[in-house]
């Protein structure tokens, strides 16, 4: 499974997250509710490394059980929920484990309407064994410096909060192209590793 995620990252870094990962559709939908809005610093993307150790290596290595799975809301809200609304027979097995899930998705659910895609920058460990090729992967963010105004309006687009013009090649970077679309200098675009 890891070469598969390996060459899948190698050849296109994170941009299924940013193009079919449906959790992540939904944080950039339910982040455009009216709300206040919440500015979290990327500093803060390492914990979705210390995820990926703990809760999909470390843990399950010890406990033979897919821990992370076990919590994961994304699992809860396109499985777990869909499968015992569909299996009214199924109900009374929703146990303390499927309620503490739903319970996670719910906080996620409310996170999503104020801070840009919290899930994916902060927890998610598909996208931080992604991130790990972005600088390397086929496709690449370029940013034209000698047009680049530095308007910051790359930053205001961004569902991962990112400064393109600073680090095109960020691990945060969902390869979504809003910022390609957004730059009014045409100062970015998405381009092959060799060019």
């Amino acid at each position: 499974m890891l070469g598969v995620l390996g060459i899948i990252g190698a050849l296109v870094g994170r941009i299924s997250c940013g193009w079919l990962c449906p959790f992540g559709f939904l944080q950039d939908l339910l982040y455009k509710l009216k709300a206040p809005k919440l500015r979290l610093s990327n500093r803060f993307g390492w914990l979705r490394y210390a995820v990926l150790v703990v809760l999909v290596g470390l843990i399950p290595f010890f406990t033979l059980e897919p821990w992370f799975c076990k919590l994961c809301p994304t699992g809860t809200l396109e499985a777990g929920i869909p499968w015992l609304a569909l299996r009214p027979d199924l109900r009374h097995l929703a146990g303390w484990l499927f309620w503490s899930k739903v319970g996670i998705l719910v906080f996620f659910l409310a996170w999503m309407v104020f801070t840009r895609r919290p899930f994916c920058r902060f927890v998610c460990p598909l996208g931080a064994i992604y991130s790990l090729f972005n600088r390397f992967s086929a496709l690449q963010l370029r940013v034209d410096e000698s047009a680049c105004a530095r308007c910051d309006r790359c930053q205001e687009v961004c569902s991962m909060d990112i400064r393109v013009y600073e680090n095109p090649q960020s691990g945060q970077c969902v390869r979504c192209l809003e910022c390609v679309r957004a730059c009014p200098k045409g100062a970015v675009r998405l381009a092959g590793a060799e060019e």
